[in-house]
């Protein structure tokens, strides 16, 4: 089972301005081939089909707990997303009605990704940066041990080469932030992968990361995750479950040479990670409504009688 924390696993910086394509671009990130919606699908339901469990626990519990992890990516690109579309963190009164003649989307009919705004009022949704919705076809679960973690390492290498394209495509700290610890992280599963599968073969597969080419440590927002030592965690997201990975990440294993040095180690739990960012709603486009204010007395009752 999942257990569900309100934060996000890091902090992102509030957006500069409201930048409906870097929103769009970030969808990539989200929806697309090698974004969050299928390296999550694909680690979970193989975690889900996994054969012999308990006599290949290492295996298992790497792809189970970097599942969790997953899950909380799908999360923190589809904040970056609504906040992009959102703009910058505002104190606006919510419950002014607005006036929909003044045509408050205008600035949106010439956008990359219109269906952001007129179908989910700048909100994500798990398709692409065209809008393409996200495809069940990429999945893969074969069964096969050595197949799904060869499967997995392609998957992460393919992510971080979507991940350099969208950065470079970015100036906002807000979608800048997503990519840099998205790619520290992507970095730390590609080399768990290609752990696993050098236990299974003997096959030193983390030789060829980091693939693309790119060593971490010349993306700024990847600096202060290094500092950290991100690079060389691995999280069980459990109270006591999924320990049994310290096997493969760890028992000697060092980071990769290019990156800062140091021994790799399986923390229990989860990162301490970060505030989830209020959007103001737009009354003109009925978020949360077109005059919401009876609501939000509704739900100051409700919020009281709970304390």
């Amino acid at each position: 089972m999942f257990m569900r924390v309100n934060k996000l696993q890091i902090d992102l910086p509030a957006p500069k301005t409201m930048d409906p394509n870097a929103g769009a671009a970030l969808q990539e990130l989200l929806g697309g081939k090698y974004g969050e919606m299928s390296t999550l699908n694909n680690y979970m339901f193989q975690s889900f089909n996994f054969r012999s469990k308990e006599k290949l626990r290492p295996f298992y519990s790497l792809v189970a707990s970097i599942t969790a992890e997953e899950l909380g990516h799908v999360e923190l690109v589809s904040n970056g997303v609504a906040m992009l579309n959102n703009g910058p963190d505002s104190d606006a009164d919510e419950e002014d009605g607005g006036d929909i003649s003044d045509v408050p989307f205008e600035d949106m009919k010439d956008i990359r990704l219109a269906a952001a705004f007129l179908a989910n009022g700048g909100g994500a949704t798990p398709s692409n940066s065209g809008g393409i919705p996200w495809n069940n076809d990429f999945v893969t679960t074969t069964g096969n041990v050595v197949v799904d973690l060869l499967h997995n390492f392609h998957l992460e290498c393919g992510a971080r080469l979507h991940k350099l394209r969208v950065y470079e495509t970015l100036s906002d700290p807000t979608g800048r932030e997503v990519c840099g610890y998205l790619l520290v992280r992507g970095s730390v599963h590609a080399h768990a992968y290609a752990l696993a599968l050098k236990k299974i073969t003997g096959v030193d597969i983390e030789k060829m990361l980091p693939t693309p080419n790119i060593p971490l440590g010349r993306i700024p927002e990847c600096q202060k995750y290094l500092d950290e030592g991100s690079h060389r965690r691995l999280y069980t997201f459990s109270p006591e479950d999924y320990t049994e990975m310290a096997g493969i990440w760890g028992n000697g294993e060092m980071a990769l040479p290019t990156d800062p040095p140091g021994e790799l180690e399986v923390v229990d739990g989860m990162p301490e990670g970060g505030k989830i960012h209020q959007l103001t709603g737009v009354p003109s486009a009925f978020t949360p409504d077109y005059a919401p204010e009876e609501m939000f007395e509704i739900a100051t009752k409700l919020y009281k009688a709970s304390r």
